[in-house]
């Protein structure tokens, strides 16, 4: 549906990805990329539960965020980076499963600003049920030496 603007987009975002300390951490990883949708996948694991044993409202956000954000940074240019400018999430279900899905997608693409929306899915015995949801806006960085550090 969208063009991206560097025709390497894929590997660019990889890179950056890999450089994401917290999704390492959280054991989160990239698992499907397209010009403006991005989804990601974890495993369940006990470390990032709440007090009922559901996956964390927090955990969940964190891997929204970036699926929001990677399907914006596939659309940029080369010489882009991205940053989260804000965002809303709504909590559907209990984080319930053995494995999440998180998808990121671009719904307007723009120069400076790029609107998405995610979605987080819990796979499991009791099969396939969407946990959560987010509309995020998220700004192209472009001439900012040292934006990483």
């Amino acid at each position: 549906m969208f063009e991206p603007k560097d025709p390497d987009f894929a590997a660019r975002l990889q890179r950056s990805f890999d450089d994401q300390i917290i999704m390492k951490s959280m054991g989160i990883t990239l698992d499907e990329v397209t010009p403006g949708e991005v989804t990601l996948g974890m495993l369940f694991n006990p470390d990032f539960v709440q007090q009922h044993g559901f996956h964390h409202a927090g955990a969940t956000t964190t891997a929204l965020d970036s699926a929001c954000g990677y399907a914006a940074f596939s659309l940029m240019p080369a010489t882009a980076e991205v940053l989260t400018v804000e965002f809303k999430v709504s909590l559907m279900a209990p984080g319930a499963g053995d494995r999440f899905s998180f998808t990121g997608r671009v719904i307007k693409p723009g120069r400076t600003l790029m609107f998405t929306e995610g979605e987080a899915v819990a796979h499991g015995a009791k099969g396939v049920k969407v946990i959560a949801t987010m509309t995020a806006t998220m700004m192209v960085i472009e001439g900012r030496s040292g934006i990483n550090r």
